[in-house]
């Protein structure tokens, strides 16, 4: 079997092809067999009040590329951008290897992945605005 598999807790929501779908009251696994649905889970979804640090930005274009709001060759641009600008601030190993496997999903089409490992910047970028407040 080929294609996304998604695990959805009870009552959790997805968005497929601009269709909000729940979960009903137990666990469940769909497999999504058509290549290149817009598929995002909801929990994951960063909503446009809260795009407000610079990690959020970039995580926020993978977003819209997964929702079907923005252009997947136009948004690659934006994300190589992007992860090239974090780069240049979150300099540290850890950092480093996720914006290099993000960068790497990016190439190789693979928005969800790239959304994966920006997301994994977020909790180090609390740490350091909350270190430096403006």
């Amino acid at each position: 079997m080929s294609g996304l598999v998604l695990k959805l807790a009870p009552k959790e929501r997805v968005l497929i092809n601009g269709a909000v779908i729940e979960n009903g009251e137990r666990r469940s696994r769909l497999a999504i067999m058509t290549p290149n649905a817009h598929i995002l889970r909801l929990r994951d979804a960063i909503h446009p009040e809260e795009v407000n640090t610079p990690v959020r930005r970039v995580c926020y274009i993978a977003q819209l590329v997964l929702s079907g709001d923005a252009d997947p060759e136009d948004a690659k641009m934006q994300l190589l951008r992007g992860i090239e600008q974090l780069s240049q601030v979150l300099t540290d190993h850890d950092s480093r290897a996720q914006l290099n496997s993000a960068s790497h999903a990016v190439l190789d089409g693979q928005p969800y992945q790239a959304l994966k490992f920006l997301r994994s910047l977020l909790p180090r970028e609390a740490r350091l605005l909350a270190a430096h407040p403006q």
